[in-house]
């Protein structure tokens, strides 16, 4: 979506409000698309003594996959969309402003740009996931596996008289 500005960019405490949907579904992470579900973005972007500043939110649905127990799961994502915006750059180095192209804003591209930025690198399905047990696979989050403990190797001689104790 292309928001055209020039009503507000020479109008003191002038606003322009703004409501889409984007679809991002072909985004791929790490071998997935977990941006199933359109993001609705919304927001304004208001004059403030001559300086354009974009402020909003981004949020959508995500279809995600356990990093710990490949459990498929559902969460909600919210990124904050908080920009200045200018129409020409002083200072080629500042990633954190948004460039008009002449008078309009390409919303498409600042909001793909957050809500990227703002995605998770690793996605649990709880705080207190368990995982999967190291030598069957067993979920540990629905109870123990059987599995023996391990013995550290160091202390393998130890483990064998507990074995013949236990006789």
């Amino acid at each position: 979506m292309r928001l055209d500005l020039r009503d507000i960019i020479h109008v003191p405490d002038a606003r322009k409000d703004f409501q889409f949907q984007l679809d991002l579904s072909q985004l791929d992470f790490y071998g997935s698309n977990p941006i199933a579900h359109p993001v609705l973005a919304k927001g304004s972007v208001t004059n403030h003594a001559g300086a354009l500043v974009l402020e909003g939110t981004a949020s959508s649905l995500l279809e995600l996959h356990c990093d710990r127990c490949g459990k498929a799961f559902s969460r909600e994502k919210t990124v904050a969309l908080d920009s200045l915006v200018a129409q020409e750059l002083e200072d080629e180095e500042n990633d954190d402003i948004l460039l008009l192209e002449g008078t309009e804003l390409d919303l498409d591209d600042a909001v793909t740009t957050a809500f990227v930025l703002g995605m998770d690198t690793k996605n649990l399905c709880s705080d207190d996931c368990k995982g999967l047990c190291a030598k069957c696979g067993a979920d540990l989050n629905l109870g123990p596996c059987g599995c023996r403990p391990e013995v550290d190797p160091r202390l393998a001689a130890l483990a064998q008289l507990l074995d013949n104790e236990a006789e």
